[in-house]
């Protein structure tokens, strides 16, 4: 059987309405997140100087929703890889609060789910054809009630950003997201590095040392965990950004696949609405490169991300740029292939 997608089209001035009549149709799903259930809700505020995220009076419908059939739903995030202000959870806090993201205006509180500096980190062993453990943190390990927003965006390697994504990065430990990025082992520069010794002190294979004042990672004995990233507070170990397209967003399916079969219930929400060509870590305020499609919902993974990506590509493949990126394809592909969901959906227009 098909998985349902229920979708609304929404205008800027009836994104509340549209989310209603969304979370109305999906009653059923959402029924399931019970009396006593602690529900995560997953979302990101962006960075600094975006604003095309979803905002907090949208994540308070959900919220209300949630209240209502006597769950405890939370807001959560978790810390990124790169500069800027979600590097470590007090930072990320404050950003996500000068956005709105408080407490009283969520209704629910928003919390990092790995820490201060993104060091909470639990391997899950995996079986797949390029990841065989998958780092989360303890939130993440221990959550049965899952609810995903997302706001659709292009992404310069992935080409399509969407639940799926949110998912394997947003909700990896900082240590999950660099193996995602990259299978190459990571670098210290000499130029930054404090020689503070956290590193060699948290690294489990003894693969960090010092010679001659200077600090370097033996590639033999690395094993490729990427603690000493969270363990930096420089931004002395480099980041291997560059990476095969497919072979980045197969391990993003992979990871999303592990993550999901940890958790028991779970719907995701797509909010195709504001969509920049770059993701909400680094769009700023860009302006969107096409017109507000609406939300999606369904319970399937793969298949409100493909509804989704299908509706704003009818015309042609804005997420492609030009022709150069086609890694979204071949993740659609790959994560059936894997189990992650059904790409063959049934659209339920509102």
């Amino acid at each position: 059987m098909k998985p349902e997608v229920y979708f609304s089209r929404v205008g800027k001035s009836g994104r509340e309405q549209g989310l209603s009549a969304v979370l109305d149709s999906a009653a059923g799903l959402l029924s399931r997140f019970g009396e006593g259930s602690f529900v995560g809700i997953k979302v990101t505020v962006g960075d600094e100087k975006s604003t095309g995220y979803i905002k907090a009076g949208l994540v308070r419908l959900v919220v209300e929703r949630l209240r209502e059939q006597g769950a405890k739903p939370f807001v959560f995030d978790t810390n990124v890889i790169y500069k800027g202000r979600r590097q470590n959870a007090v930072d990320h806090l404050d950003l996500a609060y000068r956005k709105g993201f408080t407490p009283d205006k969520l209704g629910c509180p928003y919390i990092i789910a790995d820490g201060v500096f993104g060091t909470d980190s639990h391997a899950v062993k995996v079986n797949f054809k390029n990841i065989r453990e998958i780092k989360i943190p303890s939130t993440v390990k221990v959550l049965e009630d899952l609810v995903v927003l997302t706001h659709i965006t292009g992404h310069l390697m992935s080409g399509f950003a969407g639940s799926l994504k949110n998912v394997a990065m947003g909700m990896a430990s900082r240590a999950g997201k660099q193996i995602q990025h990259s299978s190459l082992k990571p670098t210290i520069s000499t130029k930054k590095c404090a020689l503070c010794g956290l590193c060699m002190e948290i690294c489990p294979a003894s693969a960090i040392s010092e010679a001659s004042g200077k600090v370097f990672i033996n590639s033999g004995r690395c094993i490729g965990c990427c603690e000493c990233i969270s363990a930096c507070k420089f931004d002395a170990v480099n980041i291997n950004w560059k990476e095969d397209a497919n072979i980045f967003v197969e391990r993003m399916a992979e990871y999303a696949c592990g993550i999901l079969s940890q958790i028991r219930r779970k719907i995701f929400l797509n909010f195709a609405m504001d969509i920049t060509q770059e993701c909400d870590c680094i769009s700023g305020d860009d302006p969107g490169i096409t017109e507000d499609a609406g939300i999606f919902a369904s319970e399937d993974i793969l298949a409100v991300d493909k509804a989704c990506f299908d509706m704003l590509t009818r015309s042609k493949d804005i997420f492609s740029r030009g022709g150069r990126i086609t890694a979204h394809l071949h993740q659609f592909g790959y994560a059936r292939e894997i189990g992650l969901g059904n790409p063959d959906y049934r659209l339920i227009e509102l």
